[in-house]
């Protein structure tokens, strides 16, 4: 779907697209990320050139202000954080088999048990935020959704969400325990 190096399909599209063939590795210990080259998928002309730079490419793609958003998206993982300590009782629940769990149930691609949150984190458009700007309908999203975190009572919907939201992110999984 690539026309040159920009998506033929989609005028909006995510982070991801805007960047192939190119990830983001995110470095724990230095809380930075830098980008890398994925393999690119069989048949595709995801590629960034040999006359540019990363960084050209990147600015090309209008990347920053997605960017930013991740960011801002990142702040949930601490509240997602916070819930699931306050209604899962590690003493007796073993920690390991529960995220285990939360991340089968949060990346399977087929039978998988329904979750408001991860629904809820794919549609910004759900909340109903007219005729404002992006910066804006951003805001909203993640308010909305960390009110839904707190009220939400169900440990296993908030772990897989919160999984969901970390790799979405380019996080590890292990991120939010």
């Amino acid at each position: 779907m690539l026309e040159d190096a920009r998506c033929g399909v989609h005028r909006g599209r995510p982070l991801a697209c805007r960047l192939y063939p190119l990830g983001i590795e995110r470095l724990q210990i230095a809380d930075d990320e830098k980008f890398v080259m994925l393999e690119p998928a069989a048949g595709s002309l995801g590629v960034y050139g040999i006359d540019g730079s990363v960084n050209d490419f990147v600015e090309a793609q209008g990347v920053a202000e997605y960017l930013g958003a991740n960011a801002r998206y990142a702040t949930l993982l601490a509240v997602f954080r916070e819930r699931i300590a306050a209604t899962v009782d590690f003493d007796r629940v073993e920690p390991r088999e529960f995220w285990r769990r939360a991340v089968r149930e949060a990346l399977a691609e087929s039978n998988y048990d329904a979750n408001p949150l991860i629904d809820a984190m794919f549609d910004a458009a759900g909340i109903e935020a007219v005729g404002i700007d992006d910066a804006e309908i951003v805001t909203e999203h993640i308010k909305c959704l960390a009110q839904m975190v707190e009220r939400e009572s169900n440990s296993e919907i908030l772990a897989a969400a919160a999984v969901m939201l970390a790799v979405s992110l380019g996080y590890s999984p292990n991120e939010v325990q």
